[in-house]
């Protein structure tokens, strides 16, 4: 299934921080949440807005692109690809509480982030501008949100060419490897939208919600992979290319992604999942 651009632009997006392992250390992140409490040791952070249709602050400018990532690179910046699966979600609620969430599809991502050290929220190191985060054309459906679908086979892959070489950037990762998944994740994404205030890098989210007047669905990025020892400190620099993929590892192996990345076929020629395919941009 395909979600066409003005569509995308009524949806609103949002991200979990910490649901892979090593993740936000490897960013340089883990010190923002410091304060951060969770209920289990392995819990992600908590979730932050990326994209809030018609918003009156930064958060309201789309920033998603198929293609391309635009940034101004005049002065030093720390830009970091961030390689994840987002899901499409339908919400039911209950007077101001969230009461359900439906995963419908699934499709690749890129959380794309600039470092910015001591930026007051998450979400300002999130969305800078159009075009400054990454998703898939294609949207897989989701037979069964547990044990014994599809999701139980869905990798994540990312790779980067610079100069024509291409170096993989995040650890090929399972998606069942999310610290919290199915209906664990559930329960506590329902959790964090009804209970997440106002505190450290996080934003009360029941209040956005309902200032969107309760959308009826939503995105969700689940989170980006562990990096490779390239990846944790190769930030992305114009004219690179950069890919990523959900596949599922019973069609292609991870020698057969780097084989699509490098012949740098389109993304919709990808056959064993969703690829998203893009070159970073100076902003002119």
């Amino acid at each position: 299934m395909k979600i066409s651009i003005d569509q995308l632009k009524k949806l609103p997006v949002f991200g979990i921080a910490g649901n892979f392992a090593e993740h936000l250390r490897q960013a340089g992140e883990d010190g923002d949440f410091v304060n951060v409490i969770t209920e289990e040791k392995n819990a992600p952070k908590g979730i932050f807005p990326i994209y809030l249709p018609q918003h009156s602050t930064f958060l309201g400018t789309f920033p998603l692109s198929h293609t391309h990532i635009d940034a101004d690179f005049s002065a030093p910046v720390n830009l970091h690809m961030e390689p994840e699966m987002c899901v499409l979600f339908n919400v039911d609620y209950t007077d101001e509480q969230v009461k359900s969430l439906e995963p419908l599809a699934f499709s690749v991502f890129n959380d794309c982030s600039i470092r910015k050290p001591n930026a007051n929220k998450i979400s300002e190191k999130k969305n800078w501008g159009l075009a400054c985060t990454g998703i898939g054309r294609e949207w897989i459906e989701i037979d069964q949100f547990q044990t014994g679908g599809v999701l139980d086979h869905i990798h994540i892959a990312s790779y980067l060419c610079r100069n024509g070489e291409v170096i993989q950037y995040g650890v090929d990762s399972p998606v069942i490897g999310y610290q919290y998944f199915y209906s664990k994740l559930l329960n506590w994404m329902i959790k964090t939208f009804n209970s997440q205030n106002n505190f450290g890098p996080l934003e009360y989210l029941q209040h956005y919600l309902l200032q969107l007047k309760q959308p009826k669905q939503f995105i969700i990025s689940l989170g980006a992979t562990r990096y490779t020892e390239f990846g944790e400190t190769g930030f992305l620099k114009p004219e690179d290319k950069i890919g990523i993929f959900v596949y599922d590892a019973r069609k292609a192996d991870e020698a057969d992604i780097e084989d699509f990345f490098t012949t740098e076929e389109p993304a919709d020629n990808f056959l064993a999942g969703v690829a998203l395919m893009q070159s970073i941009r100076q902003i002119k």
